[in-house]
């Protein structure tokens, strides 16, 4: 969606193709971070996105047995936006969307689910598309797929990935907000146990963490068991957590790390998830997508308005953007062997490791993991000019 709106501002005839019929899709990557904000500034965008429903995290705390931590402090960011935005990811992809339908050359089909591509002397010049009223053939220039980890298009692509693997699920749910609760974001981590909440305003959004294919075992327990291990990392949401009444109440994400070998093919890359499945670790998954986007419309604007994409195009994107993503895969691969899986293992209370102490000793050190999960490395910014809109 960002990057059919970035390219269709710079005058490039885009069809933007959506599966459902709409966006709403509970827990999805909803954090918002000061990378894609700054973006959304530089496309004079920002106050009008920022009216639309949302929590500032200024600040992240986490609790390592008994001992309370600051960890991580967004404030002394070099952005405009010195703060993660949670905002449902519904309400930031109908607000690009009727960004993008501000241009001529923008063309959002909803409910149209990319089935197959269409290729001409080894070369991707359309795909084919299942609608409500029948196979839609769409023929281009270049082709994008940005449909997820489970990606049609790099499958049916025969793109080869690396899986980096991954010691965890996590099992996604809500619980009601009370106005006397906490407002901090925090983590939690006990023997065996971890577990996150978001403050969303008028609800918790949590996520448990449970070992690789471990949801059979969990469900095996009894959601009962399951209440006693949610209000034993948070005792505040005793007297609410039998709002799970189901196990349909509780969503598994299956975690994925992940990395395409090759991105593209002439006629096509993938970007987002479709290239490089991100661990949940910092919620930066949506911001790395938003981050490729930003960098491919500024390649590809040109060439594509005057006819004369090259392969090398192509390649320069996944040049650019390998960096930062291989970066940023490597820093929560770390973080899952030597905190997440040792936790998960674990049967002692833990106590904090000492980097983690040192965070609340010498509180300018919070500013560099605000700095990797907020900005990351290698920022992209907006550096195509924007066409006449409608």
């Amino acid at each position: 969606m960002m990057l059919g709106f970035l390219l269709a501002r710079s005058g490039v005839d885009v069809v933007v193709l959506e599966k459902h019929p709409d966006f709403f899709r509970d827990f999805r990557g909803d954090t918002v971070h000061p990378s894609t904000l700054e973006v959304m500034c530089e496309l004079g965008l920002i106050d009008e996105f920022l009216k639309l429903p949302h929590q500032k995290v200024e600040t992240l705390t986490g609790q390592v047995g008994a001992e309370h931590l600051k960890m991580v402090d967004f404030r002394h960011l070099p952005t405009h936006c010195k703060f993660i935005a949670l905002m449902p990811q519904w309400d930031f992809l109908n607000f690009v969307a009727q960004q993008g339908k501000r241009y001529k050359t923008f063309d959002l089909h909803m409910t149209a689910d990319a089935t197959d591509l269409l290729q001409e002397g080894g070369r991707i010049i359309g795909l084919r598309a299942k609608t409500p009223d029948g196979m839609l053939t769409i023929r281009a220039a270049l082709v994008v797929g940005c449909d997820g980890r489970h990606s049609t298009v790099r499958e049916k692509a025969g793109f080869e990935s690396d899986d980096y693997g991954a010691p965890m699920d996590v099992l996604w749910f809500r619980m009601t907000r009370k106005s006397s609760d906490s407002t901090d974001s925090f983590g939690h981590i006990e023997a065996g146990k971890l577990m996150v909440m978001l403050d969303r305003g008028d609800y918790w959004q949590c996520a448990y963490v449970i070992p690789k294919g471990g949801i059979d075992r969990v469900k095996s327990e009894g959601l009962e068991a399951f209440h006693s291990r949610v209000v034993e990392m948070s005792p505040l949401l005793a007297d609410r957590v039998g709002e799970l009444k189901s196990w349909d109440d509780v969503k598994l994400l299956s975690v994925t790390v992940d990395r395409l070998r090759k991105w593209w093919r002439p006629g096509l890359i993938c970007i987002g998830d479709a290239a490089h499945a991100m661990s949940p670790i910092g919620g930066v998954g949506i911001n790395m997508a938003v981050q490729d986007a930003v960098a491919a419309a500024n390649r590809l604007a040109g060439p594509l308005r005057s006819s004369k994409l090259r392969d090398e195009d192509l390649q320069a994107i996944q040049d650019r953007r390998t960096l930062p993503v291989r970066f940023t895969q490597s820093l929560q691969l770390t973080i899952q062997r030597r905190i997440i899986s040792r936790v998960l293992e674990s049967e002692r209370r833990p106590k904090p490791p000492l980097f983690f102490k040192l965070f609340e000793i010498f509180p300018v050190l919070r500013r560099i993991p605000a700095r990797l999960i907020g900005i990351g490395i290698r920022p992209e910014h907006v550096r195509i000019p924007e066409a006449a809109p409608l």
